[in-house]
């Protein structure tokens, strides 16, 4: 079994939701407290050992490529004026020379079509897929843990309220093993009260290289676009699939809610802010 070594990132998306914040500023790089999202993502897969990201990029958006590289003149300037904790902060998210790769998706034409576009630089191996707009510190790792056991193909799930599954991509439920489960089907955006379990697809997944072959010819779905869902179901029919139920919380930076409840969450986890931050928090729900 090969070990996951690569994460595909698709980073290409317009941000529409956040406009005008994302007229020149990509929606990636939107902060959470002092680090981008896409920043958050990268170190929850450096932390479980992913070894290279594979940015999926579009128009406008050079600023993540100049994100992950050396800004020799900030460095300098740092150096000069000793400040070594700034230095060491940009240190630590820097990856190693070599471990970035950035892809151009030209045309908008889905998730699927963006992970077929690093088919070319993955090669011949399993990888991971990691939505960007979503932040669910060590589902990485969880991921890895569940490949480890079952080998395969790995989708990260959550639970929702029955109320809400029309919403998501939902999994049907196999045999159960605990934290992981066989995945027997999955539907996007089910009718209410049709969902066959209330498990919602959350962002992060381990694929077999065979999907690239499936994604090359498969055919536009919902949206005009080309929909990585219809390709996994395609690859469900010859490999494995299996549920990864996340411990922990995740939220949708893609969401002006889910935005500003990363900020708060992680804002109040700082030892640096926390404390100070909750007591502005309570200050402002009491004014009401």
């Amino acid at each position: 079994m090969k070990r996951i070594r690569k994460a595909v990132l698709p980073v290409a998306g317009l941000g529409t939701r956040f406009l005008p914040a994302t007229k020149a500023v990509p929606k990636e790089m939107l902060t959470v407290v002092d680090r981008p999202v896409v920043q958050h993502v990268v170190d929850d897969a450096k932390a479980a050992g992913i070894e290279h990201f594979i940015f999926v990029t579009g128009r406008n958006k050079g600023v993540i490529e100049d994100h992950f590289d050396i800004a020799y003149e900030l460095n300098a300037t740092l150096e000069g004026r000793g400040k070594t904790q700034e230095l060491a902060s940009l240190s630590e998210a820097q990856p190693e020379a070599g471990q970035t790769s950035f892809t151009r998706q030209q045309s908008p034409l889905g998730l699927g079509h963006a992970v077929w576009c690093a088919r070319e630089i993955v090669g011949d191996e399993p990888f991971a897929v990691l939505l960007p707009d979503m932040i669910s510190r060590g589902s990485v790792r969880q991921m890895l843990d569940a490949y480890e056991r079952h080998g395969g193909n790995i989708i990260a799930v959550e639970e929702v309220p029955e109320d809400q599954t029309h919403q998501y991509g939902i999994v049907s439920i196999g045999e159960d093993f605990g934290k992981t489960f066989e995945i027997t089907g999955m539907v996007e955006k089910p009718p209410k009260g049709t969902a066959p379990s209330n498990l919602i697809i959350s962002g992060r997944y381990i694929l077999q290289p065979e999907i690239f072959g499936l994604l090359s010819s498969q055919e536009k779905g919902a949206g005009g676009e080309i929909q990585l869902t219809d390709s996994m179901k395609r690859l469900m029919e010859s490999q494995k699939f299996y549920g990864m139920r996340y411990q922990g919380v995740t939220y949708d930076t893609g969401s002006k809610l889910g935005f500003l409840m990363a900020n708060v969450a992680y804002g109040l986890e700082r030892d640096d802010l926390g404390t100070a931050f909750r007591q502005e928090i309570e200050a402002l729900l009491r004014r009401g």
